[in-house]
């Protein structure tokens, strides 16, 4: 069990900083990535981890949907734009070319608490990495790969 089971708000003074284990589910558009990261976080959340997912994608996207305040903000011309909730917190950011581009590890800060972090996409990374190549072969299922990231995160 990761640090989270200790109490991390109660024991902040005593708890020793860590990094998350990091494990990128990585494969070709439509082999069924998100399929199974989707599978994969309650087997993971059942056996008391922290789970944060991390999606590359390499084309350019839409982080809200049009319509939203926060979308209509950014179309204003906004360079940065935070929604925020009882439950949830969504901070987008417009790149200036002179900016550092932008990594997963930029990404990792923003989830301290975590246990894991699974990555979807960056299939070249030097991450330990389940490929999917559904539909040639059967996606694994989500107590087999769960039981391979607790392997992987022992030998860490």
């Amino acid at each position: 069990m990761g640090l989270s089971a200790l109490g991390w708000a109660e024991n902040r003074e005593r708890a020793v900083v860590k990094q998350p284990f990091v494990f990128a589910i990585s494969g070709y558009k439509n082999s069924g990535k998100t399929t199974l990261i989707c599978r994969l976080i309650p087997e993971l959340k059942r056996r008391g981890y922290r789970v944060a997912v991390i999606k590359h994608d390499g084309h350019d996207f839409v982080g809200d949907v049009p319509g939203t305040d926060s979308f209509r903000h950014r179309e204003a011309g906004a360079c940065g734009c935070a929604v925020f909730s009882k439950k949830r917190i969504m901070i987008t950011r417009e790149l200036e070319p002179e900016d550092k581009l932008p990594d997963e590890q930029m990404l990792f800060k923003a989830f301290p608490w975590a246990d894991i972090i699974l990555l979807e996409g960056l299939k070249n990374s030097s991450y330990p990495k389940c490929i999917c190549r559904f539909p040639k072969e059967e996606l694994p299922s989500a107590e087999e790969l769960a039981d391979r990231i607790e392997e992987e995160m022992k030998q860490r």
